[in-house]
């Protein structure tokens, strides 16, 4: 492993450099689910307390997901709790358990514009942050003032809910998603021009692994940071696309050492390896670097656990 750069890749704002390459959705109203995730390789693990909870057993669900945040024993793994929307009758309970829960953060579905972060980001204890969702037409036309006031609610993550946006938008996206292309590439400039995290939504076809690869390519080359999964089987395959390719890596300590030397270090402009590089490819090489080393860190070491 080559030794680090002087420069010092750039956090997330709100946020540490870490691996969200798959973050799995695990049903909160099953325990054995809830409990298997602490032996998979997702870099997310989000206790679902809404879609995923049938009504009559959402209390039920509740009080197992706190007591499993409560149990510990996720490693690396960042362990979110989505909540159901205050505008049910079990959103104030829910945000009220997840609080005191502290998990690493709480998941808010139906945001629809900044307006609506206020009612969740209160009482929020330290170290717990703010992800929403975005799942609404009405969410699209507003996602520049919703990632805007992300510092002042302590707003990370933007979650793309694109099942709900489907049904909202009654079209009908297949593996390549044409009808979503619009919405999906805005949410990824809106997370970039406010230093957001950004996830893709769901792959409802659960044993088309070629699909499911085909479609995590397409969220890598948009821009996301991991996808949202429904399956432990579909981990393996977002993690690959969304691990940072060697030879790119590779490439990219080579940008940061060839500016850290000292007759670069005051240009804006070199020349490395015979190709053109200028300092915004720096930050992209940075970016990679601490990506790369957090999937390195995150990693169990061999004959360990996942």
């Amino acid at each position: 492993m080559r030794p680090p750069s002087a420069f010092e890749p750039r956090a997330e704002p709100g946020s540490a450099v870490r691996p969200r390459r798959s973050a799995l959705y695990m049903p909160a109203a099953n325990p054995r689910a809830m409990d298997k995730a602490r032996t998979l390789a997702c870099d997310v693990v989000i206790l679902d307390l809404e879609d995923a909870v049938a009504p009559d057993a959402k209390t039920e669900a509740r009080e197992a997901a706190c007591a499993v945040v409560a149990a510990g024993g996720f490693g690396a793994r960042e362990v979110v709790i989505r909540i159901n929307s205050l505008a049910t009758e079990w959103g104030e309970a829910d945000l009220a358990a997840a609080i005191a829960a502290a998990p690493d953060a709480i998941l808010v579905p139906k945001i629809d514009g900044p307006e609506d972060l206020a009612p969740y980001a209160q009482g929020l204890p330290p170290g717990v942050a703010l992800w929403a969702m975005v799942e609404t037409c009405a969410a699209l036309f507003r996602l520049e003032p919703l990632a805007a006031a992300a510092a002042e609610h302590r707003l990370t993550t933007l979650v793309a809910g694109t099942n709900d946006l489907a049904k909202e938008m009654r079209c009908r996206p297949d593996v390549d998603r044409a009808p979503l292309l619009a919405p999906l590439s805005l949410m990824v400039a809106a997370a970039r021009a406010h230093g957001l995290v950004i996830l893709d939504g769901v792959y409802n076809a659960i044993d088309d692994d070629p699909g499911l690869a085909r479609q995590c390519a397409q969220g890598a080359a948009f821009g996301f940071d991991g996808k949202t999964l429904i399956h432990p089987r579909q981990i393996e395959t977002a993690n690959r696309a969304f691990t940072p390719d060697p030879e790119a890596v590779d490439w990219a300590h080579k940008v940061a050492e060839a500016f850290d030397l000292p007759e670069n270090t005051s240009r804006g402009v070199i020349r490395v390896e015979g190709r053109m590089v200028e300092r915004l490819h720096l930050d992209e090489a940075l970016r990679l670097i601490a990506v790369a080393r957090a999937i390195e860190a995150a990693s169990p070491a061999p004959g360990d656990p996942a």
